[in-house]
C-alpha cells in the first residue's frame, strides 16, 4: 500500500513507511504528518519492527516554510482552541509506540527532519548525510519534539552551537556526537536499516516494548524511583515465549561440544 505521500510496505514482519514528496525535499507539513501517523499506527498492529525513509535525493529538510508563512499572515485564520500538537502526536507514536523504528537517513536531514529522525529508536546515515538545526536563522524554533529528545541525545551544548550558528554536521560529525549510531556508504542506509529492523523483530515484542517505553522514562526518574520501575519490570509476568527462548538457551549450552 502506498498513499501519495507516504508509502507504505510490509516486508515479512518489518514495515516500510517512506516519505514521498521528493519534489519537496521530503518537507512535512500537516497531510504529510497526518498519513504518517496513520502509516505508523498500521505498522504498529502488523509489523515488529519499522524502518522509516525518504523517497528520492533526501530524508527530509524539514518544515514546510509556505504552509508555515502562510499560517504567519496577519490576516489568516485562527482557530478558537488549541490543539493537540500534530508535530507532538505523530512523533510519540514513532518513539513510545508498540514497536521499535529505524531511520535510513540520507542527503538533507534538517529541523524537522532530524526532529522526526530523533524520534525512531535507531538511526543509520550514509555519507551523503547532511544534519543541522537552522531554525535560529530562519527567526522560528524547534517544534517538533527536538528540544527534549536531540537534546537528550547529543547534550544542550551541541545542540545550542547546531541552533545559534545553523552550522550543518556530516555523518561521520553526527556519529562523534550520537546522533546517528551507524554511518554507512553512500545509497546503504535503506538496506542497512532493514538489517537492523529484521534483527530487532526478533526479540519479544514485550522486551521491545519495555526498551522503547519504559526505559526512556528512567531519565525522568530519581535514583531510588529508576530502580524501583526496574524492579517493577524484572517482575512482571513473562509471556511463554520469554520461558521457550530460555529453555532453547540453556538446552543448548548444556548440549557438549563435538570433538574433532
Amino acid at each position: 500500500m502506498s498513499s501519495e505521500l507516504v508509502s507504505y510496505e510490509l516486508e515479512g514482519n518489518i514495515a516500510v513507511l517512506g516519505l514521498n514528496r521528493p519534489d519537496k525535499r521530503n518537507a512535512l507539513n500537516d497531510d504529510v504528518l497526518k498519513a504518517l501517523s496513520e502509516a505508523v499506527m498500521r505498522a504498529g498492529e502488523e509489523a515488529d519492527a519499522g524502518v522509516i525513509f525518504g523517497h528520492g535525493p533526501n530524508f527530509s529538510a524539514g518544515l514546510d516554510l509556505a504552509q508555515l508563512a502562510e499560517r504567519l499572515r496577519p490576516d489568516a485564520p485562527r482557530d478558537r482552541k488549541r490543539k493537540r500538537y500534530i508535530w507532538h502526536t505523530t512523533f510519540d507514536l514513532i518513539a513510545r509506540g508498540t514497536i521499535p523504528f529505524v531511520a535510513a537517513l540520507h542527503g538533507a536531514t534538517i529541523g524537522g527532519g532530524l526532529e522526526l529522525a530523533a524520534a525512531a529508536h535507531i538511526r543509520v546515515a550514509d555519507e551523503t548525510t547532511t544534519i543541522g538545526l537552522p531554525e535560529g536563522q530562519r527567526g522560528i524554533f524547534v517544534g517538533g519534539g527536538g528540544s527534549v529528545r536531540i537534546q537528550r541525545i547529543i547534550g544542550y551544548a551541541t545542540m545550542a552551537d547546531l541552533m545559534l550558528t545553523g552550522r550543518m554536521l556530516s555523518a561521520e560529525q553526527a556519529h562523534e556526537v550520537r546522533l546517528v549510531q551507524y554511518v554507512v556508504g553512500s545509497g546503504y542506509a535503506l538496506d542497512k536499516a532493514k538489517q537492523l529492523a529484521s534483527k530487532i523483530a526478533q526479540n519479544t515484542a514485550q522486551t521491545n516494548w519495555q526498551i522503547t517505553n519504559v526505559l526512556p522514562r528512567m531519565n525522568d526518574l530519581s535514583h531510588d524511583d529508576g530502580l524501583f520501575m526496574e524492579y517493577l519490570n524484572t517482575a512482571m509476568v513473562r509471556p511463554p515465549e520469554t520461558v521457550e527462548r530460555l529453555k532453547q538457551f540453556l538446552e543448548k549450552k548444556a548440549k557438549p561440544l563435538a570433538m574433532g
